[in-house]
């Protein structure tokens, strides 16, 4: 293994890599993008009142022509031909799109831009399924035909942000066995949550349920702070530790696709992620801030949580409708990808490459491309490892269940097929 990585090819790229790292630092989308808190205060407070008025944000100039010229020294520098080589010139072409959108906050250009990054609502999904906004409207329509009834008052108790806190720090302690990732509270996050590598974030002013709680354990902290930790094991890529916006349908695949496999997402959760990409759709179709809000409160979310929800939508992008920042799209997508992966890979008989896709933030299809350098012990397998994954033999069982049951065409089913069953 030493040996590999010292070999000339491997040294470059890594060099290469590192050159990548630090050129990349400073292109932060989320965070340049997210808007100031008091920017909330204020329309909850006038909606309270019965008044409504657009939000305007005024966004940070930035200039990140040296990051890109860097960007594209290091993509002609790199070997098409070697799959560190390739990861690279895709990787710097991310963040070069990334860098053009920092540079055009508050501008219509983020919405083409951010539909680079991150794909469109009208994109078929993998396997040449309908689109992510068909695939949404089905997972609302369910949603409102559940009977809420159903669910169990266990599932209706709210805790705050404050006791999740508590819950989430003992749950991450006792898996590590000592205190590798802080849980903190942030009154200035749009999200609910968010994750990085040795810190989860909870929105201070946020309500959980105990489905949240694991919900987060699994999304955030099982997979994207694992991600991030076991790409900073990584001695040739470090690039794999970085949020890097190719990476994250994938990464947001693999976390919702978490929830599923744990049986801890539920109808309310899919139809959160499916509205995002319909108000999304909307914004695209005209739709101005207002009106997005709106939407979200006809599907029964809070004045709080809708606003929330909107700002989202219209992050980085003029709030007067036709424009959409469309970072939310990748959920549903991430999700079939990962699980149509996942039974490829069974039917390959290649779970491995399941399993090396926690070494680091990285594409389904980069997994497959560095396949070979995973064999050769240049880059090196996930430390830690959520328990659904590192029981193979369980993954294996509920994919090859999948696999058969996807044959059974419920439109040929009537009652007769249960009598005897």
């Amino acid at each position: 293994m030493t040996t590999a990585r010292t070999e000339p090819d491997i040294v470059h790229h890594a060099a290469l890599d590192a050159r990548m790292v630090q050129a990349a630092r400073g292109i932060k989308v989320l965070t340049l993008a997210s808007w100031p808190a008091k920017h909330g205060a204020s329309f909850l407070a006038d909606h309270a009142r019965g008044v409504t008025r657009l939000p305007h944000v005024d966004y940070a100039q930035h200039d990140f022509r040296e990051a890109r010229a860097e960007l594209a020294a290091i993509a002609r520098e790199a070997d098409a031909s070697h799959p560190l080589g390739q990861y690279l010139i895709d990787a710097t072409a991310s963040w070069d799109t990334a860098a053009r959108l920092c540079e055009a906050l508050g501008t219509a250009a983020v919405s083409d831009l951010s539909q680079q990054l991150y794909g469109s609502v009208d994109a078929p999904l993998p396997g040449s399924g309908p689109s992510a906004r068909v695939a949404a409207q089905h997972f609302i329509a369910i949603a409102d035909q559940f009977d809420h009834e159903l669910a169990s008052p266990a599932e209706q108790v709210e805790i705050s942000a404050t006791a999740l806190q508590l819950q989430l720090q003992r749950d991450l302690d006792d898996y590590f066995n000592e205190r590798v990732i802080e849980v903190v509270l942030d009154p200035d996050l749009i999200a609910k949550a968010a994750a990085g590598a040795t810190r989860i974030r909870l929105r201070t002013s946020a309500a959980f349920t105990d489905y949240d709680r694991q919900q987060l354990l699994q999304h955030e902290a099982f997979v994207h702070s694992l991600s991030a930790l076991n790409g900073r094991e990584q001695p040739v890529l470090g690039s794999l530790a970085l949020a890097s916006p190719r990476a994250t349908a994938t990464q947001e695949g693999m976390a919702t696709f978490a929830e599923q496999i744990t049986g801890n997402i539920d109808i309310a959760r899919m139809k959160r992620l499916s509205l995002r990409i319909e108000a999304i759709a909307c914004a695209l179709d005209g739709a101005d801030f207002i009106e997005v809000f709106r939407l979200f409160l006809d599907a029964g979310q809070s004045p709080h949580e809708g606003f929330a929800s909107a700002q989202r939508v219209f992050r980085g992008v003029p709030t007067t409708g036709g424009h959409a920042f469309t970072k939310d799209t990748v959920y549903l997508r991430g999700l079939i990808g990962v699980h149509t992966f996942f039974r490829w890979a069974l039917r390959r008989q290649q779970l491995r490459l399941c399993r090396w896709l926690f070494a680091g933030k990285m594409t389904l299809g980069d997994v497959q491309r560095l396949a070979p350098m995973f064999e050769s012990g240049v880059l090196v397998p996930p430390r830690w490892l959520p328990s659904w994954v590192a029981r193979a033999n369980g993954l294996g069982g509920m994919l090859a269940f999948s696999l058969f049951a996807n044959q059974i065409r419920l439109d040929t089913i009537d009652d007769a097929d249960f009598a005897d069953i």
